[in-house]
């Protein structure tokens, strides 16, 4: 028996902390496709539609893809923007539905719109709406989302990433895609149940490289060989959203005995929330790092120098200072630094030729209370760009992306990556593609949350990581929260829970 499944990826991890709102420009900046165009471009990589596609041809489903959208994190999603792209998916579901057999969606588990905390909770509301209670819908999600309880009553399936750095994305859609063609086939019938803690953010961000993250993860692939069990997701959560179902869930898709599954889900809450005071990182001041970085011998590999608190792939604005002002006031050189997100600032650069010595004021304009305010600088204009380039790394190899005008400018020492659009570093192209090959450089300092080890940690002398008080500072007690729930950890530190 074949089947016919309706396949879309509809992503966003929404800072609500951050000002600048997420329109439907900004899903096209980053990526808009539809139907088969979308397949072209996503459907050979480390993507969920290219675990869907695999499913497909596995299985012989006539698959309906509807389109693959996506957005840089940023503020919240503008209803405008969250009606067209979630409207289009809804829409096909409606025209499709006498012949579809199930529906499998990409989504991230964070989006938040202007009218709506839950944006997948909404999407999912919409297509039950539309495709009845009966119909079998699975869903892939990061393994950052705020995974609501509305979320697991409206899709059956809930798969979430197990990686982070995330390198298994398109494992994490196969499953998914596995587990549907089994419902379609009424081999099971899956729901999924979910546990929570009052806490914004599992402690260390979710890593699985090092850490008490690694026990769990091995711990749910195991549980999923029990019977009757088809999907064991940890989601971390995501502290950059000031909503009320905020924070680390563990999910179980599941078919029979609720208890005992149920029972397995609370242990590795409860391990979560036992271990929420053992922070692994240690999160340097701006000036520690740069201390660190002159006295920094190269030997094996450059040192690279991560800055968690500006990181625009959480939300952030991409255009903190304090990091690169503090290299510069410690005479850094041989060294590397991006991106610097500052539209204005590259139109400026690119009305001057490369060679040409610029004075500019650099970054710091979206808020200078987070992070930093303008550095009034002079350099030399290295290269000037269109700003696209080609992933080759583990998490993002051959996507295609645009960092709109870009260009590097060298400040004394240090090559500075500067772009129109946020991204966060995570592959080496983004460097290399613009002329700065970070491998032979002394110092890298970059802006990125975790994911940049996948590339950057085999090419390292060393890796340190720094808060520079911009919008994603790991310190989250530093955040104007209003509307989680209180009493929640760590704001509110001396709370327990029991077991």
């Amino acid at each position: 028996m074949f089947f016919t499944v309706l396949t879309a990826e509809f992503i966003h991890e929404t800072n609500t902390f951050n000002k600048n709102p997420t329109d439907y420009d900004a899903f096209t900046k980053y990526f808009v496709y539809f139907g088969d165009h979308a397949i072209k471009e996503r459907g050979h990589a480390n993507t969920e539609l290219a675990g869907f596609c695999d499913c497909a041809r596995d299985y012989g489903w006539k698959q309906t893809h509807v389109l693959s959208a996506a957005a840089e994190p940023a503020g919240v999603v503008t209803r405008d923007a969250f009606d067209r792209l979630g409207g289009a998916i809804v829409k096909a579901a409606g025209e499709h539905k006498e012949k579809l057999d199930g529906i499998l969606l990409g989504l991230h588990g964070a989006m938040v719109t202007e009218f709506c905390e839950d944006a997948e909770g909404e999407l999912l509301e919409r297509l039950r709406a539309v495709v009845g209670p009966d119909m079998p819908i699975a869903i892939a999600l990061d393994h950052h989302g705020n995974v609501t309880q509305k979320m697991c009553e409206l899709a059956n399936i809930v798969v979430s990433y197990k990686t982070y750095p995330h390198v298994d994305m398109r494992e994490c859609g196969r499953l998914a895609g596995a587990i549907l063609q089994r419902t379609m086939k009424g081999e099971i019938r899956p729901r999924t149940l979910r546990v929570h803690r009052p806490m914004l953010e599992e402690v260390n961000c979710g890593r699985t490289d090092v850490g008490p993250m690694i026990d769990r993860i091995a711990k749910a692939i195991a549980y999923e060989k029990e019977p009757g069990v088809f999907a064991v997701s940890i989601n971390t959560g995501f502290a950059n959203a000031d909503i009320r179902e905020i924070g680390p869930a563990v999910t179980v898709t599941y078919d029979g005995n609720e208890a005992k599954h149920r029972a397995f889900a609370e242990g590795i809450a409860d391990d979560i929330w036992k271990k929420r005071f053992e922070v692994i990182n240690d999160y340097m001041s701006v000036e520690e790092a740069a201390e660190i970085a002159k006295a920094y011998k190269r030997g094996k590999g450059p040192l690279i120098i991560a800055d968690y608190a500006d990181n625009p792939g959480g939300g952030a604005y991409g255009d903190s200072t304090n990091l690169l002002k503090a290299l510069i006031d410690a005479g850094i050189t041989d060294a590397a630094f991006g991106p610097m997100v500052d539209a204005e600032t590259a139109k400026q650069l690119h009305r001057h030729t490369v060679g040409d010595r610029v004075k500019v004021q650099l970054g710091g304009k979206f808020d200078p209370r987070f992070g930093g305010g303008p550095l009034e600088l002079e350099g030399e204009i290295c290269l000037i760009s269109d700003g696209f380039y080609t992933c080759d790394g583990p998490i993002l190899g051959g996507l295609h992306f645009c960092l709109g005008e870009t260009a590097v400018l060298r400040v004394g020492g240090i090559d500075v990556l500067v772009v129109s659009e946020p991204t966060q570093i995570l592959d080496l192209q983004q460097f290399r593609a613009f002329g700065i090959d970070p491998a032979a450089k002394t110092v890298v300092g970059l802006k990125s949350m975790q994911h940049f080890r996948a590339a950057f940690e085999p090419i390292a002398g060393k890796v340190i990581v720094c808060d520079s008080g911009a919008l994603t500072t790991p310190h989250w007690e530093k955040l104007p929260y209003r509307n989680v729930p209180r009493p929640i950890f760590p704001i509110d530190r001396e709370i327990e829970v029991k077991s």
